[in-house]
């Protein structure tokens, strides 16, 4: 008799596996999932509580740590590297019964060996490009900065490596993130590339345009969001009376950077809660995303949600969410000429930006929220349980909380 698709989550954190989490739990499809954080950091999530397994004894603290600046960068990558293994082994243990179960990369080679020995199937979710390939991109740009770089230890790649061959699917959220594990010799039929969504209901247009021009960017301003060429590059436009608004947690190479770029008019405003990131892509005139690499930057999605046009390299995920030059603009990584003048066009032409920032909201809208993400992965988790040899369907989507 064919049973109904039950899968298990894991995540380290919260990132997107979330909104992962409620698209199964829309399908009748989630059995648990799994977080390093205490349950009262996941309280906007209305994951089913009996559905939510914690095990939060390194990794929130781990996460406190910044904000306290209690631990030297080493210190935090032995402490990340405790909190993944001590996570992988606990869900390896106490893994219950389910058709598919699918880790954030990092924290499933233990875990996802114990699933395939009891014929589930294990999906590695790997949200950024290949941790081989990221480690040698971000290595090289340090180096061309003149700043001692922190790799990524050899066992951290070593590890996420083996979950790599392991899996018995890997699923990526770019082309980007797909082109770099092509490019490390992976069969393309192992790599199935579902692009992040966007919670609609969080993110809209609350407010006016500011009167003045506004830049924004939306992260940790450091080396691997290309911080350092959008310091350059907003220099480089020299755009009259124009903020550039920082809203994340400044790392220790922010400084640095600030020091190396020096600008006028800039703001940092460290972390905001999220009705007030809401509100500051809703006054922007542009949002800007130079990173070296990451798999999507779910930011960008929001920001169009919001109304604001986006400037992206390729390595954010863009190409996958908007046309280069309809939504907003897409240019190389380290591309600093480029991006100046794609300010100063928006500077001088702000009926294009408010054109942008409507054709954004439209594109977002046709993103669906999370429900393709959803769509996609219930087709993935229901080929994957078949191939094992089960016999499972999948319920009718009742409501997602995107």
């Amino acid at each position: 008799m064919a049973e109904q698709l039950s899968t298990t989550v894991a995540t380290i954190s919260r990132f997107h596996s979330f909104e992962v989490a409620l698209q199964l739990q829309s399908r009748q499809a989630l059995h648990s999932i799994y977080s390093g954080l205490a349950r009262r950091f996941l309280r906007r999530y209305p994951v089913d509580p009996a559905a939510l397994r914690t095990f939060p004894w390194y990794q929130t603290p781990l996460e406190a740590a910044p904000r306290l600046k209690l631990l030297t960068p080493a210190q935090s990558m032995r402490l990340e590297w405790l909190a993944k293994t001590a996570l992988d082994r606990h869900i390896a243990r106490t893994l219950p019964d389910c058709h598919v179960f699918m880790a954030l990369s990092g924290i499933g080679l233990a875990a996802g060996k114990a699933a395939q020995d009891r014929n589930i199937a294990y999906i590695c979710d790997r949200s950024s490009s290949h941790i081989a390939f990221q480690n040698e991109l971000l290595r090289n740009e340090y180096e061309m900065l003149g700043m001692p770089y922190q790799p990524i230890s050899e066992r951290m790649i070593e590890r996420e490596q083996q979950e790599y061959e392991q899996a018995d699917a890997i699923v990526l959220p770019s082309g980007f993130a797909e082109r770099s594990f092509v490019e490390k010799g992976y069969d393309p039929d192992r790599l199935h590339r579902i692009s992040f969504g966007v919670n609609l209901s969080s993110f809209k247009r609350v407010c006016d345009r500011d009167e003045d021009f506004t830049v924004l960017f939306v992260g940790s301003p450091g080396v691997q969001k290309g911080f350092h060429y959008l310091l350059q590059a907003f220099n480089r436009a020299d755009l009259p009376g124009a903020t550039l608004r920082i809203v994340g947690n400044p790392l220790r190479e922010t400084k640095v950077l600030l020091e190396k770029f020096p600008v006028e008019g800039i703001e940092i405003l460290g972390p905001q809660f999220q009705p007030e990131v809401v509100r500051h892509m809703s006054r922007a005139n542009v949002l800007v995303l130079p990173s070296i690499q990451e798999g999507m930057a779910l930011v960008q999605a929001e920001a169009m949600a919001c109304g604001c046009p986006v400037i992206a390299s390729t390595s954010t995920g863009s190409e996958d969410l908007f046309t280069n030059g309809e939504e907003g603009f897409i240019l190389a990584p380290g591309d600093v000429e480029g991006l100046a003048a794609r300010l100063v066009k928006l500077y001088d032409d702000r009926h294009l930006g408010e054109e942008m920032g409507a054709k954004g909201v439209r594109q977002a809208q046709n993103i669906g929220g999370w429900d393709g993400y959803g769509d996609r992965l219930i087709a993935l988790c229901l080929e994957l349980a078949r191939t094992r040899g089960h016999d499972v369907y999948s319920a009718e989507r009742v409501s997602a909380a995107s």
